[in-house]
């Protein structure tokens, strides 16, 4: 069964046969529902159905030539709310089935973003069409959760998180620059990251290493779309998976300043969420590419 299953609701499934009929239901009352074709007739097709508002089971499959469905694999997934990034995207198919990875690299976070891609069927459409490589395009991510805590925030003036998002930006602007082959700005960076190393070497004697480090986004274990993020809490909502009465938390996360909406299954969260309180957790990230319509 998948891992992530239990993050949208689904934590007590007994056995195979309890998840083949969720997987069923979710095949005949889909919710929504994308088909790609060959010669006019569907070939690949993807059943999504909601549980939860946002979020629920994603049913992948093929027609064969009598029209009749098999499918090869689902996934949970969690729809996004928030424009994440609008950095050109690659896309990739996975080596084992007919499902999708995109990469994105965005400043913001200092590494590359893997996800797994929940619109693959425009993706197909516009692959088929000679519609690559698609321009204009954004990103919109979210993220699934099965272990997570809720930190309190660091206290911060106004006039400290002001600064500290110039700082921030300048930062953005010389990777930019060193993307580009900037000599000046490698230096700087690496002259910033040593002395950040520095201080909080000296500082982490005395004080908790999450009063200094105020979020952070980076790979998590072997699989390439999960990491580990730290980020402030801009909303939430509770939900409940009306097929199990699952209690599911949607959280929107700024984690330096990239924007994703996480869900978590209420017996997998520890403390309360609240604005403003930070989220701590391993992620399997998932993006939403958003096609502009003429295309």
């Amino acid at each position: 069964m998948h891992k992530f299953l239990r993050a949208v609701g689904f934590s007590d499934i007994a056995d195979k046969k309890e998840l083949q009929k969720i997987i069923i239901n979710s095949i005949q009352q889909s919710t929504d529902r994308d088909y790609s074709t060959k010669d006019g007739v569907p070939c690949v097709a993807q059943f999504c159905k909601e549980y939860i508002n946002g979020a629920g089971l994603a049913v992948c499959g093929t027609f064969d030539e009598e029209q009749r469905f098999t499918y090869d694999y689902y996934y949970p997934y969690l729809r996004g709310t928030s424009i994440s990034s609008t950095e050109p995207i690659t896309v990739e198919q996975h080596a084992a089935q007919d499902s999708y990875a995109g990469m994105c690299d965005d400043v913001r976070v200092g590494v590359s973003l893997i996800f797994y891609l929940q619109n693959m069927i425009p993706y197909i459409k516009l692959r088929q069409g000679a519609g690559l490589p698609a321009h204009g395009t954004s990103l919109t991510l979210s993220a699934l959760s099965v272990r997570g805590t809720i930190l309190l925030p660091v206290a911060k003036t106004r006039k400290q998180r002001e600064a500290a998002r110039r700082k921030s930006l300048e930062r953005c602007k010389k990777i930019a620059a060193a993307r580009d082959g900037d000599e000046e700005a490698i230096e700087s960076l690496t002259l910033e990251d040593m002395d950040l190393y520095s201080a909080v070497t000296n500082r982490v004697r005395t004080d908790d290493i999450f009063t200094l480090v105020d979020n952070y986004f980076m790979p998590y274990g072997v699989e390439c779309d999960q990491y580990a993020v730290l980020g402030e809490i801009m909303e939430w909502r509770r939900e409940t998976n009306f097929l199990t009465q699952d209690t599911v938390y949607i959280l929107k996360v700024d984690c330096n300043g990239l924007i994703m909406d996480i869900a978590i299954n209420g017996k997998d969260l520890y403390g309360e969420p609240g604005i403003g309180r930070r989220f701590k957790g391993s992620i399997w990230m998932q993006g939403f590419i958003n096609y502009l319509e003429r295309q």
